[in-house]
């Protein structure tokens, strides 16, 4: 069976369409809907108990973040496969079949992301990344990997030399449809460690927004899992929808997130000199980027 984990905070008209969505095309499909709604005050929680009853709703009284909000739901699955599906997205037919038979196939892939297509343009997102190491951070900081985007040497960071139309092992893709093998989560939690009190969770809360992803990716490839990309698997994606409503601050928060994830898994892995430069690279952009941000909210905005 199938667990589809989904995480809503303020998102009414297209926690909605995603439901409907799953209704719609994953029918065949073994599966149970749990939404933890991260104290919304756009009514829904009420929407999703109305017009969605077959649904588990988890009505929380604050905002848990992303990571402790999935781990609410990662509680209650009891699913094979563990589903993490955005409340900005909408599955197509076949999506979930498709992240299936890919992990049945590949015995040491302990998860599988589809291919998210832009609700705007229909293009293919380009949602796959090499894991944040101080070669990858330097060349976006120089420009490098702007200007030879699609060069293995510079542009890796973002994998522009890549279409995104084949099936692939790669590092770290974004969690908006991420569907897990629960034998790799219970594996990389009773080898690291993560917990609050006695039950072992799916993501660190020491990354309550950003950087989740990429260490739970991290900590399947140092425990030999493979971590897969699925073209097969198609999902409509918005983007930004929770995230950008308070830019800012998650603009900030991204920053802290990625310092924090280097304390974490890398403390040692680098020279000293150019670990403290690589540190103090991710803090000057991120004040700079702060700053640009702020100064966008501020101008009045043009009728």
């Amino acid at each position: 069976m199938i667990s589809i984990l989904i995480l809503s905070w303020n998102t009414l008209e297209l926690t909605r369409a995603c439901l409907a969505s799953i209704r719609q095309h994953c029918a065949a499909a073994s599966h149970e809907v749990i939404v933890v709604d991260n104290a919304s005050h756009d009514g829904s929680a009420q929407m999703v108990r109305t017009e969605f009853p077959e649904v588990r709703l988890v009505e929380e009284s604050t905002n848990l973040g992303f990571a402790a909000g999935n781990n609410r739901a990662y509680e209650l699955a009891t699913g094979e496969w563990i589903w993490l599906l955005n409340s900005d997205t909408e599955v197509f037919a076949g999506a979930a079949e498709a992240l299936v038979e890919l992990l049945r196939q590949h015995p040491r892939s302990g998860a599988a992301a589809s291919a998210l297509i832009d609700a705007r343009d229909g293009s293919i997102q380009r949602s796959c990344r090499t894991f944040p190491t101080p070669a990858a951070l330097w060349a976006e900081a120089t420009g490098l990997a702007k200007f030879f985007a699609r060069s293995r040497r510079y542009g890796f960071y973002r994998m522009g030399h890549w279409n995104m139309r084949d099936a692939r092992r790669v590092e770290q893709p974004m969690a908006s449809s991420f569907m897990l093998r629960r034998a790799a989560i219970e594996g990389i939690t009773a080898s690291d460690g993560v917990t609050i009190g006695a039950g072992r969770l799916l993501f660190d809360e020491r990354f309550p927004i950003y950087f989740n992803d990429v260490d739970l990716c991290w900590r399947l490839w140092q425990l030999g899992w493979e971590v897969w990309f699925c073209p097969a698997s198609r999902v409509r994606h918005w983007g930004g929808a929770s995230t950008g409503q308070a830019r800012p601050e998650m603009i900030a928060e991204s920053h802290r997130a990625l310092l924090a994830f280097y304390q974490k898994n890398w403390p040692d892995r680098y020279a000293a000199p150019l670990a403290a430069c690589t540190r103090s690279l991710v803090r000057i952009s991120g004040a700079w980027r702060v700053r640009r941000a702020r100064r966008a909210q501020a101008q009045p905005r043009a009728d």
